[in-house]
């Protein structure tokens, strides 16, 4: 294997990837093993992330399995705990976890479902990063976010207020983190895929959608690039590994899109 199938030049390296039991989490750890790291996979479904990690061990890769909630800090401060027990550092975290929770006209929305939305997005990407930072100083490393074109770039998804809320405060956390942590050598970028095939919609609730008077219609399947195809997770673990690697050394405080310019038609 060449140099340039590791995150870095060099010696594997050590990733933690959030939400690593399905999607692009899942995709980005199987590729940031493939390419001969050590990957920590993060998430609340056990018997997903054992999968995950027996794939990873497939590859001939070490990997570390931790069942958490993103969303409660003392299950995340254990999280870390055991990642300090097993290596003394970090090099990449990959803050992807999260989900689509209910979209509905505000006024029906109910507090606990915008906490829920707001508490797993927003306030688990903070408590990824910010347990993270110690293990991170000592070296430099990389910190990738998964954020969204929605609340970014796209406003047409009705209903989707929470969520976008959530995805574009993920950009603004990136831009301020990027700034504060650059004198440790560490870069935080986040990546806004569009629609791409996922479980993530699996859990997704809709409520009461044809009320609104004003509906703003997006154009399903149609993605420039692909002329409609739905992209699979491995498009966006791909920009993910290069995000880390020393290949993008000079680039931190960036969103990058990643949707076949699917969000350039609104």
């Amino acid at each position: 294997m060449s140099d340039a199938g590791h995150i870095r030049s060099g010696n594997p390296k050590r990733a933690l990837v959030t939400g690593a039991g399905s999607g692009i989490g899942k995709a980005t750890a199987l590729l940031l093993a493939e390419r001969g790291n050590s990957v920590a996979v993060l998430g609340r479904t056990e018997s997903e992330l054992q999968k995950t990690a027996d794939e990873i061990a497939g590859l001939g890769a070490e990997a570390i399995l931790l069942l958490a909630d993103i969303s409660n800090a003392s299950q995340m401060q254990s999280a870390f705990e055991h990642i300090t027990a097993q290596w003394d550092s970090l090099d990449v975290v990959v803050a992807n976890a999260g989900i689509n929770g209910v979209w509905a006209p505000l006024e029906y929305l109910e507090p606990e479902e915008w906490d829920q939305t707001i508490n797993i997005n927003l306030r688990g990407t903070f408590l990824t990063v910010k347990y993270a930072i110690p293990l991170l100083k000592d070296a430099g490393g990389s910190v990738v976010v998964t954020s969204s074109e929605l609340g970014t770039r796209v406003f047409s998804r009705t209903g989707s207020t929470a969520y976008a809320c959530t995805k574009a405060a993920q950009v603004a956390l990136v831009k301020q983190q990027a700034l504060e942590l650059a004198q440790y050598k560490i870069r935080v970028n986040v990546v806004c895929p569009g629609w791409i095939k996922t479980e993530v919609e699996d859990n997704m609730k809709v409520r009461r959608l044809e009320v609104l008077t004003t509906w703003a219609e997006y154009p399903k399947g149609v993605i420039p690039l692909t002329g409609g195809v739905l992209p699979d997770a491995t498009r966006v673990a791909k920009l993910i590994a290069f995000l880390v690697s020393d290949e993008a050394d000079h680039i931190t405080g960036t969103e990058v899109y990643i949707d076949g310019a699917e969000s350039l038609l609104l």
